[in-house]
């Protein structure tokens, strides 16, 4: 790795930087072509098959149907594992919904993969969707 190159840790702030300033440019370009966003890991009502999301189109639909519409989404990490070119987050995502009036909390263990040239090579999250909370806003 060279002194130019993005660390994984770096990518991740910048990605919830983005995230938090709606910035889908700066996200989108965190991601290399071949990319694969599993979140959840598994079939649900963002993924009905559970392949995930692979590919530029694919992470950009991701981003405008499941990150855009919410009015904020923070991140709170209790333990963070880096191990090469991968960490494991463990904690949980707060999403203010639209409309500011409810919360959704989602507690899980959150990977993210480097491609080793600046970029996120993929992205997992495991958490169960019928587990998530959904609060009033402001609890």
């Amino acid at each position: 790795m060279t002194a130019d190159t993005v660390t994984i840790r770096e990518l991740i702030r910048r990605s919830r930087e983005a995230v938090r300033e709606h910035d889908r440019e700066a996200w989108l370009a965190l991601w290399a072509a071949d990319a694969l966003i599993q979140d959840p890991v598994g079939p649900s009502p963002f993924d009905p098959p559970g392949l995930g999301h692979r590919g530029p189109e694919a992470i950009a639909a991701f981003y405008d149907n499941i990150i855009a519409p919410n009015e904020l989404i923070t991140f709170e990490i209790a333990q963070s594992y880096e191990c090469g070119d991968e960490v494991a987050d463990v904690g949980l995502i707060r999403t203010v919904l639209p409309g500011g009036k409810h919360v959704a909390v989602v507690h899980g263990v959150f990977t993210y993969r480097s491609n080793g040239t600046g970029l996120f090579a993929g992205m997992r999250a495991f958490w169960e969707f019928d587990q998530a909370e959904l609060l009033p806003a402001g609890s």
